[in-house]
Formats: C-alpha cells, sequence, structure tokens
C-alpha cells in the first residue's frame, strides 16, 4: 500500500531534501546545490573563505549541514531514565509561536514564558528590543523570519535551560549590557545569525555551536570549554581578540559533547592533500605566485625531481663528469698579489694537473711516495666526478623537505595533538580587518584548522601553559608578529601558510615551547622565526624564504631544535644566533640568502650540525663578536663570499666540515672589531623584542628564568679541526687574528690560492697535522711579526713554495715534498726553529733563507732533486742562523725513494685518531658546482659582510 508523501509546503528546505533523497534515491543529484543555498540555516559550504569553490559533493555538504543543525535536539537521548521525561521529551506535534507585528505574541519575552519544550519561536521582520535581561527557562528554536537582516534583536540573553537554537537573526546589544548571549550549563546552537557590537559568554559545563555567523565587532569568550565548535564564521572590526579562550579544558562535560566530538571529527578538515602548486618552492608561495624577480645562482637539486631553489637561466647544474670539474677550473681563477715568492703562474693548475708534460718523466724519478699518508685517500673522493653523484643522491635523500603526513607517522606526539578534540574548535573561519584573533590563556586550549587571518594587529597568542593546534591556516598582512607563544605555551603549528607579516611569523618565547612542522613562513618584513628569552621549541621541516631579516632568528638564551627546514631567499642570514641564543641547528638546507647562512655573535652558542649551507650571496657561516658554538659536519659550499667566516675575538669549534667552491676564502679569521652601529638587516640590534603586557595579566621576568648553562663545547682557543677545505677561490684558510688559533688535521687542498695564510698572529696560531696540498700557489705563507707553529703537516704539490715565513715560530717535523718551487723559504726577518722535516723540491731549493733571515735549521732531511740544491744559506746573517747536523739524500734507485717516507709514514699520520673526510657527518655529502668567482677579497675581510 504506497503512502503519499507529505506536503513539501509544510516542511522546511532541510526536510524537503531529506524526503527527496528518500523518494529519488541516492544516485539523485540534481538541484542539491539549491537545495543547500535555499536553507536558512547555514550558507554556502566554503564561506567565508571560498565561497567561489564549489564543495566536493553538495549532497554530502547538504547532509553535515542538516546532521549539525539538529545536535540542539539531542538532548533527549540522555534524559530517558529521567523524573523529568515529560518535560524534556521532544513532543512529534511541536507548537511554531510567531512574534512580533500581526504575531500571536507582541514580544519575545511573551513568546518564551508561554513556550512548551522545544517549540518554534519565528521571529517576523522587524526589530525586537527588551528592556532587560531575558532568562531561556525552557529548551526552544528561535527563527528569523525571511533573509539574514530582516529581524534585529536587541536584547541580552541568559540561557538556564538544556539547550537552544537561534538561527537567521542579528543580534544588537541592549542598551543596558554589551552581553548578547551567555550561558553557564547548557548547549546553544548558532545558525547564519549577525553579531554586532556584543559579546557572547559560554561558560563551562555549557558548550556551543557556532556555524554561518558574522561577527562585527563582537566577540566571544569561552572559559573552561570541554569542547565547542566554531566553523564558517567570519570576524571583522575587532577592538580585542575575536575569540578569547580561557582556563583548562572542564572535566564536567556538558550532555552536546559527544555529539559534537562525532560531528567534529566527520567534518574535519582534510590535511593530506598534495600540494597542487607541484611545488617549485623556490620560485613560488603557498598560492602558486612569484615571490621574489629574477635572481643570479647556482642551482642545487634536493629530492627527486629539480625543485627549483631559484635557479637563473644560464645557471649551471652540478658537474657530474670530469670534464665539468675542469671547466670548474677554469672558471674559478684567483686575482693574483704582486709578492715576489708568489709570482705569477702560467696557466691554471687543478687537482691532477700540476706538471708539464716534458717535466713528468724527469720528475718521476724523485717523486716521493707521500700519497700513502692518512690523509691521501680523500684527494680522489674530492676529484673523482662518479663519488661526487654518488654523494649528491645521498645528500638529496638524507635533507628531502618532508611532508605533514611523514612527519606525524614518525612523531607520535605530534600526531596526538593533530587528532586531539578538546577545547574550542576553530574551522574554515575568517578573521580580519581587527585587532586580534584568537587569545588564548590560562591553560586554555583551542584547534584552529583552514582558517583565514588578515590584517590583523596580531592573529594568535597563546600565554600561561595554554595549548594551540593551527593545522593549515592562512596567516598574513598582520600588524605585528602573526602567532605569539609565550609563558610555557606550547601545541602545534603544522601545514600552515605564514606570510608578509610586519614583525615575525612565529614568535617563541619566555618558556613557550612548540612544535613548528611543515609550514611555508615567507616574505615577512622582519624575521620568520623569533625565539627568544628562553624560548624552546622543536620547528621542523618548513619552508621559511624571502624575509627581510632573519629566516630564523635566536637570542636571548632561546634554545630550539631546528632540523630538516629548507631556509633560502632571505634578504638578510638565514639562521642569526645572537645575544646567547643557543640551538640544536641540524640538517638543515640553507641556501641563496643574501647575508650569512648562518650567523653567530655576541655569546651565541648554538651546536650547528650535518646542514647544507650553499649559493649564499654572502659568506657561509659568519662567526662574529664573541660568537661560540660547535659548527660540526656541516656541508658549506658555492657560497659568493667565504665558506666560514670567524672573528679572532669569538671561539668556535669548526670540525669535519666539507667546505668547498667557495669563492673567496675558505675558511678566513680576522682580528678587526667592527663598527657597532653598523648592523647589518636582520643580524643583530634591529629587531626590537620590547615585552606587551598581555590583557589576562603581567608577565614573569625572563631574567628570573632558568640559567644559562655553561657552553657544551668549553674550549679557550678557536679550533679548526677535521674540515676538508678545498676548491675555493681564494686562500683555503686566511688568518688575520689578533688572538690564538688552533688548525689541525685539516685536509686544505686544490684551492686557487695558498694553502695556508697567516698575515697578522699577534699570539700563536698552531699549525699540526694537516695536509695542504694540491693548492694554485703555495702550501703555507706566514707574514712578518707571526707567531706560528708548524708541525706535523704534509704540504704536498702546491704550485709555488711547500712554506714561506717572514715571521717566527717552530717549524717541526713536517714533510714538505713535491712542491713546484722551495720546500721552505725564510725572508726578510724571520725568526724561526726548522727541525726534523723531511723536505723535497724538484726544481729548487730544499731550503733557502734570504735577507736578514735567522734561526736554527738542523736535524732536517732534505731529499735532492735533479737541481741538486738543498740549502740556500745566507751570506751576510750567518752567526744568527745556525745550520747544523742536516741529512741530504740523493736516489739513486726507485727503490730507494719508496721507502723514504715509511718510517715514520706520510705526515699527517694521526695516532689513534680518525682520519678527515671530506664528506659531511651524518652521511651529509655534496658535488661541486659549477659557478663564476667574483676573485678574492682583498680587503682583508668579507666584502659582503660588515659584522657587529
Amino acid at each position: 500500500m504506497a503512502v503519499s508523501p507529505p506536503n513539501p509546503l509544510c516542511l522546511p528546505a532541510c526536510s524537503l531534501a531529506v524526503l527527496q533523497e528518500q523518494q529519488n534515491g541516492p544516485g539523485c543529484y540534481a538541484g542539491w546545490g539549491q537545495l543547500c543555498l535555499g536553507c536558512l540555516e547555514h550558507r554556502h559550504p566554503n564561506w567565508p573563505n571560498q565561497p567561489s569553490v564549489e564543495p566536493r559533493s553538495w549532497r554530502e555538504a547538504f547532509k553535515q549541514h542538516y546532521l549539525a543543525s539538529k545536535t540542539w535536539t539531542k538532548t533527549t537521548q540522555d534524559l530517558d531514565s529521567s523524573n523529568c521525561l515529560s518535560l524534556f521529551r521532544r513532543r512529534k506535534g511541536r507548537r511554531q509561536l510567531c512574534v512580533g507585528a500581526g504575531g500571536e505574541f507582541g514580544s519575545l519575552r511573551a513568546a518564551l514564558a508561554a513556550a512548551s519544550p522545544y517549540d518554534r519561536l519565528v521571529l517576523l521582520p522587524g526589530v525586537h528590543e527588551e528592556q532587560s535581561e531575558v532568562l531561556l527557562k525552557v529548551p526552544v528554536e528561535v527563527v528569523g523570519q525571511g533573509k539574514l537582516g530582516d529581524v534585529a534583536v536587541l536584547v541580552s540573553i541568559d540561557q538556564h535551560c538544556p539547550t537552544a537554537r537561534l538561527c537567521n537573526v542579528v543580534f544588537m546589544p541592549a542598551r543596558f549590557t554589551s552581553v548578547l548571549y551567555k550561558t553557564t550549563s547548557g548547549y546553544v546552537q548558532f545558525d547564519n545569525c549577525n553579531f554586532e557590537n556584543g559579546q557572547l559568554q559560554i561558560q563551562a559545563p555549557g558548550t556551543c555551536q557556532v556555524k554561518f555567523c558574522t561577527f562585527s565587532q563582537s566577540s566571544i569568550h569561552l572559559r573552561s570549554m570541554a569542547l565547542c565548535i566554531l566553523q564558517n564564521c567570519e570576524f571583522t572590526g575587532s577592538e580585542n581578540a575575536s575569540v578569547t579562550v580561557e582556563g583548562c579544558p572542564s572535566s564536567d562535560r556538558n550532555w552536546a559533547c559527544k555529539h559534537l566530538a562525532a560531528l567534529a571529527k566527520c567534518c574535519a578538515v582534510s590535511m593530506w592533500e598534495p600540494d597542487q602548486a607541484g611545488c617549485p618552492v623556490a620560485n613560488r608561495d603557498g598560492w602558486g605566485e612569484s615571490l621574489l624577480g629574477p635572481v643570479k645562482t647556482c642551482e642545487i637539486v634536493v629530492g627527486e625531481e629539480r625543485s627549483s631553489f631559484i635557479s637563473a637561466a644560464g645557471a649551471q647544474a652540478m658537474v657530474g663528469s670530469a670534464q665539468e670539474d675542469t671547466e670548474f677550473g677554469e672558471n674559478l681563477r684567483a686575482a693574483k698579489e704582486e709578492e715576489e715568492e708568489y709570482p705569477d703562474l702560467d696557466s691554471d693548475s687543478s687537482d691532477s694537473d700540476l706538471h708539464s708534460d716534458d717535466e713528468e718523466d724527469a720528475q718521476a724519478v724523485y717523486k716521493l711516495p707521500y700519497q700513502a699518508h692518512s690523509l691521501s685517500h680523500t684527494f680522489a673522493d674530492i676529484t673523482d666526478s662518479r663519488l661526487q653523484s654518488n654523494r649528491l643522491h645521498a645528500l638529496q635523500k638524507d635533507l628531502k623537505l618532508k611532508s605533514l603526513q611523514h612527519e606525524l607517522q614518525q612523531d607520535k606526539e605530534a600526531q596526538s595533538l593533530a587528532n586531539s578534540l578538546q577545547g574550542c574548535i576553530i574551522r574554515q573561519c575568517l578573521f580580519r580587518d581587527g585587532k586580534g584573533g584568537i587569545f588564548i590563556y590560562s591553560r586554555g586550549q583551542a584547534k584552529l584548522e583552514g582558517s583565514i587571518f588578515r590584517d590583523l594587529t596580531y592573529a594568535v597568542r597563546c600565554i600561561q601553559n595554554s595549548k594551540v593546534i593551527m593545522l593549515r591556516n592562512d596567516i598574513h598582512h598582520c600588524k605585528a608578529s602573526g602567532i605569539f607563544l609565550r609563558l610555557s605555551a606550547g601545541g602545534l603549528i603544522a601545514d600552515n601558510n605564514i606570510h608578509s607579516n610586519c614583525e615575525a611569523g612565529v614568535d617563541i618565547r619566555k618558556g613557550a615551547n612548540p612544535l613548528v612542522l611543515c609550514n611555508k613562513i615567507h616574505s615577512g618584513l622582519r624575521s620568520g622565526i623569533v625565539v627568544v628569552g628562553n624560548g624552546k621549541g622543536i620547528i621542523r621541516s618548513n619552508q621559511i624564504y624571502g624575509n627581510k631579516e632573519a629566516g630564523i632568528y635566536i637570542l636571548y638564551n632561546g634554545n630550539p631544535a631546528v632540523s630538516g627546514n629548507h631556509i633560502f631567499q632571505g634578504l638578510a642570514a638565514g639562521i642569526a644566533v645572537n645575544e646567547n641564543g643557543r640551538g640544536q641547528i641540524t640538517g638543515n638546507v640553507i641556501y641563496e640568502n643574501q647575508w650569512g647562512g648562518v650567523d653567530i655573535r655576541h655569546g651565541g652558542d648554538p651546536v650547528l650540525r650535518n646542514n647544507l649551507i650553499s649559493c649564499g650571496y654572502s659568506d657561509g657561516v659568519v662567526v662574529g663578536e664573541h660568537g661560540k658554538g660547535l659548527i660540526e659536519g656541516n656541508t658549506i659550499y658555492g657560497n659568493k663570499g667565504c665558506g666560514v667566516w670567524m672573528m679572532s675575538s669569538s671561539l668556535p669549534h669548526l670540525i669535519n666540515n666539507q667546505i668547498s667552491h667557495n669563492s673567496i676564502y675558505g675558511v678566513a679569521v680576522f682580528c678587526h672589531k667592527d663598527d657597532a652601529g653598523d648592523y647589518p638587516p636582520g643580524q643583530g640590534g634591529s629587531e626590537s623584542f620590547q615585552e606587551e603586557r598581555e590583557g589576562a595579566g603581567g608577565e614573569n621576568d625572563p631574567d628570573s628564568e632558568e640559567e644559562y648553562p655553561a657552553a657544551q663545547h668549553p674550549i679557550s682557543v678557536a679550533l679548526v679541526e677535521l674540515n676538508s677545505i678545498n676548491h675555493n677561490g681564494a686562500a683555503g684558510l686566511h688568518v688575520k687574528s689578533s688572538e690564538a688559533l688552533n688548525i689541525i688535521a685539516n685536509v686544505i687542498h686544490a684551492n686557487r690560492d695558498g694553502g695556508v695564510a697567516v698575515l697578522q698572529s699577534s699570539q700563536l696560531t698552531y699549525i699540526a697535522n694537516n695536509s695542504i696540498s694540491c693548492n694554485s700557489r703555495g702550501g703555507v705563507l706566514v707574514e712578518a711579526d707571526c707567531q706560528v707553529e708548524l708541525r706535523g703537516n704534509g704540504i704536498y704539490a702546491n704550485s709555488s713554495h711547500g712554506i714561506v715565513s717572514k715571521g717566527e715560530g717552530v717549524i717541526a717535523e713536517n714533510d714538505i715534498i713535491g712542491n713546484h718551487r722551495c720546500g721552505l723559504q725564510l725572508l726578510h726577518a724571520a725568526d724561526m726553529k726548522v727541525t726534523k722535516n723531511r723536505i723535497q723540491s724538484f726544481r729548487d731549493y730544499g731550503i733557502a733563507l734570504f735577507d736578514e733571515a735567522k734561526g736554527l735549521v738542523q736535524e732536517n732531511l732534505i731529499f735532492q732533486g735533479r737541481s741538486k740544491k738543498s740549502i740556500l744559506r745566507p751570506v751576510s746573517n750567518k752567526e744568527d742562523c745556525i745550520i747544523q747536523n742536516n741529512m741530504l739524500l740523493t736516489f739513486k734507485k726507485r727503490f730507494d725513494m719508496e721507502c723514504m717516507l715509511v718510517n715514520p709514514p706520510a705526515r699527517p699520520h694521526l695516532e689513534g685518531g680518525a682520519p678527515v673526510s671530506c664528506t659531511a657527518a651524518g652521511g651529509q655529502r655534496v658535488s661541486s658546482i659549477t659557478t663564476r668567482v667574483d676573485g678574492p677579497c682583498h680587503n682583508h675581510g668579507s666584502f659582503f659582510c660588515t659584522i657587529l
């Protein structure tokens, strides 16, 4: 027997749509969008952020809206066993009461007095005003008739019933209060309402659901919410925070919380959609628009695809063949200095091409087997293009930017935070043109998904042990910082697009400790992320680019863990660590920044480990005045300035880094002090960190927080140890220092000037157990008035003299073999003790003394070359220069020659120590690149950086 359908004219639009699905079947999608938009209860599913974008399914969107609109009626399911069952049970034939001119009741107060539970009060078009507070004592539904805006209510409502719903009404404040609506126990649902110049107050165990509402100069204050939902709302013109979340989530949960939790899960914003832009990450922001104009640089390939780490049209890719390596040698032509001991070379020398063809056969008889020393295997590694290709592939795999999905799979804490449903959930809302977005304090908790914050003073402030979870929001053009965390606040900030803010994108201070994962933080007018005043945090897998100041700025005892980020195209430093800042900075890709890739100064003491720092327009790493830190296992290459720039008043520990193909020096140490007022942008002094007072109360003094511990790697002398410094555009290691320096067990190879140049050293420069080879000029140069100790080094096959010294000190137990000019030259007023060295020169003297050189030359072993030149004695200064007990050897057979550097083995020989590797620690390796060098620096400092 067929049942006739209900009369459609008697049903609201939602019920009519459900009836249509029952009649036509679930496959009928015609008219779903029209039905959805025709409902008074809600607006376009993507309003207010993307109202022009169609939902994936109008039918599914309508279904979710329909289910959400009925949440307020579900309280009866919890009251079946109640003695008041007759009071709260929803009756099938609930009444509809009309309020207003021409209706049954003249006022809202009168209608509420006559209403039964779950009655529907229809407000007729017009203005409904009440002169005193209205108490809502029974569950009712209040709906405005007509279009939104036809019905205005000037009233303050205090809810004292378990549930209520208000729809299609404009709320304005009564004359006696700014509170529009408040509840302390019940559940209230607002659908498609406007709130003007007033405030909603919801206190636990009460809760609310607010959908498709507009707040104009209005706000919501939520206190101790266990769970509430704000969805598809627009907030404009706020004078303070639009949404305030106060207090720890209540354990006394309202009956509606379980229904809201189910609703929140089924309506969650999808977090797993891949970025449709295909991500040339450096060229594009989150919306696919070009960020910066064209820039000239080299291309880096990280990951399986060529991600455009900004590549100019004519830029060369990574070299992958010996031919390309030769092209690099041709393009890297160092400027020649006018020094008698460093004459101009007729041709550029490379790693393997150090001798002319007509000399090779003759020299082979006298060539010593120094390639057997303990660091010699690295020479082949440096020049073997196949090994370079393998290193590049390993580097691509290690440093590929990770997705949020991957991060959440690896990090259970982050996964738990992302899936949590507690406190206030804010989804797909728009906050604009006001002072504040969300303010969370006093252990409050909020979760923000898919919302837009723009043109505010700040987007989110989270303080006082509160927690914020932010997923896939867009935060831009804030007048201060976008996201601000302090006073032990925490949470998860993941997959957001944070850009174009006037201060920092994310500001972390005073013990705040958030997880900051997989965000795009770019185009800011100051820094990308600031960690200050004992702030902590885990900053991982973010793209930080195009910021006017440092990508990440750490100072005043800030101590974050920064790993796996790509930090590029900043207009200042990539990472700046200043004013006693610390931090664990590991595994980041830092490139194409205008100033230092990493800048450390004024007590900054980070651990900088296993990073790729490349293609910067200045130096790779800058350690300025009073900078400290452990700089270990990094790959520093292709920078337009120096690989590492250090001041002699700093105390870094530079260990096991690969420093190559930088345009000027590999490592440079300078002694002059900087102009204290000359601050490069974003590298000290210019960032303001004054403390504001929060509306929720005062703050602790940052000085009262944890004491700054002693450095983890305390050293009293700057240390350069176990590094591979090769193929740089000027000297491998350039020293002009006023303090002591230790240079130990490095490979200094194939640089386009000398290996080590000590131009100023008022205190001792200790150079021990290094391999200094195949450099385009001499191995070691020591200028007048410098104090050095050269001990246990292997100085091989350099294109000029092995060692040239005009200073004073000790040259002991070195192997000085196969250099193109003299093994050792002492010039001017040099005063050196030269003992127990093994010296050989093919074309010139083993030891040559000129001018007023003096000292002691004894117990050296000199292998004579074809020229038979051994020691050139001074004529006018014999009494001040003692030459005694030296041994001269001439080889007759090749067998004799092969035995000479066996006992002890060819230096450097590291007893009980691991030989240095040309690869960065942690499996990070790098190939050489093809780029053009602008020439060495002639002002004894970086011409890119003016250090503080």
